[in-house]
């Protein structure tokens, strides 16, 4: 496993693990490179859309050639006093910086004296930049904005509104979890590890549904767009939980491996060695800072969803041309994806909650919900488009 770069720069290169590599987290890496897969694929979506007439652009007013307004130069100095605030303090504590970045960075840890120096050039920088071109006559121009140019702030504003939402509903996904947030609100809030992906789901469908909304997209053909895209977005996200050990595997499996499997031994069953939570037994003869590995070997559950992720993603990109009816895309992958989670946390390790005596995981609940809208809105769009034809 590679908790951080500097164990796969081990393995690739045979240099020591725990140096300055290790600022990069794998889980964090894999994390970025989800976006951008996902972004890549829906701008593809996009402009394929664009092409047939689905999805136009609207007409918006940029302003060229004026000074820069006090609100960007205020922006862009906050952004400048976090830089100075944070960037020389975690210079000087490099070592406390590299196991654990989000213990400095999600604190009130840093240098008042450079985070204002910081806000000073930034700022300047901002009302610099705008003064060079600024025009005799500023003018007022109106440009048209496809949807494929907001690729970028799409997937910023899910990625934002999706950890936030992962992180509050990984809170409420246990008792003791809750009990923790009661006790610290801000630590737990705060906190860098423990994320509900289909709480990540959740939000940022709301935030970006909203902004499609406002910006004039067509939202059913937009979420048709997003489908592949968030579900290849989540089979690379999955394989950072696989290659990071960040506790997303699935419960012991002591059967013995059968006859008929084919695939490495670690696809069976898989003690996750240099996993990232340090969980479980020292690893002999290892001096690291992740030096454990579990008693007993588990299902590798992210492996799997990043297959039937793929596979998912596969049904999705082969019929997105072939499905006429608006919306119908969607709800394809609202339901392949249910019924993905639904089995898949059969064998992974997340806590009951008990409703009206029914215990399950909180993602069997979502889980479920998402395969009866799915099964729904097919049926609902499938029967609107059947009497409009009718009509």
């Amino acid at each position: 496993m590679y908790p951080d770069l500097s164990y796969f720069f081990h393995d690739l290169l045979g240099s020591s693990p725990d140096n300055w590599l290790s600022v990069f987290k794998t889980f964090g890496v894999f994390l970025i490179l989800a976006f951008i897969a996902s972004a890549y694929v829906l701008k593809l979506e996009l402009v394929r859309k664009e092409k047939e007439g689905l999805l136009t652009g609207i007409i918006e007013k940029t302003r060229v050639g004026f000074p820069a307004t006090s609100r960007e130069i205020i922006v862009n100095a906050f952004f400048g006093f976090i830089i100075g605030f944070k960037l020389p303090y975690i210079l000087q504590h490099f070592e406390d910086f590299k196991p654990d970045p989000a213990s400095i960075l999600l604190s009130a840890k840093g240098t008042l004296l450079w985070g204002l120096l910081g806000a000073a050039v930034f700022g300047f920088l901002k009302y610099w930049d705008h003064k060079k071109r600024q025009l005799p006559k500023p003018q007022v121009k109106e440009v048209t904005i496809m949807p494929h140019q907001r690729t970028g702030d799409i997937t910023i504003l899910a990625a934002i509104s999706g950890l936030v939402g992962a992180r509050l509903f990984s809170i409420i996904e246990s008792e003791e979890n809750i009990k923790a947030f009661i006790k610290n609100p801000l630590d737990q809030l705060l906190s860098g590890s423990g994320l509900a992906i289909y709480g990540g789901l959740i939000v940022a469908f709301i935030m970006v549904y909203m902004y499609v909304k406002r910006n004039g997209m067509k939202p059913i053909h937009m979420m048709d767009a997003v489908a592949p895209s968030l579900i290849m977005g989540y089979a690379v996200g999955r394989l950072g939980c696989q290659f990071s050990g960040d506790g997303d595997w699935g419960v012991v499996n002591s059967s013995p491996e059968p006859s008929w499997w084919f695939l490495p031994n670690w696809l069976w069953s898989f003690d996750y060695p240099h996993n990232v939570l340090n969980d479980g037994i020292q690893i002999d003869g290892c001096a690291w800072h992740y030096c454990k590995h579990l008693v007993e070997g588990v299902y590798p559950t992210p492996i799997y969803e990043t297959f039937f992720s793929l596979v998912i993603f596969a049904i999705l990109w082969s019929l997105r041309k072939r499905i006429k009816i608006p919306g119908i895309i969607f709800f394809i992958y609202v339901f392949l994806n249910g019924i993905e989670r639904f089995f898949i946390e059969k064998i992974r390790t997340n806590p009951d909650i008990t409703i009206m005596g029914i215990s399950a995981t909180q993602a069997e609940y979502i889980a479920f919900l998402l395969i009866v809208i799915g099964l729904v809105g097919m049926v609902w769009l499938y029967m609107k488009r059947r009497e409009n034809v009718k009509a």
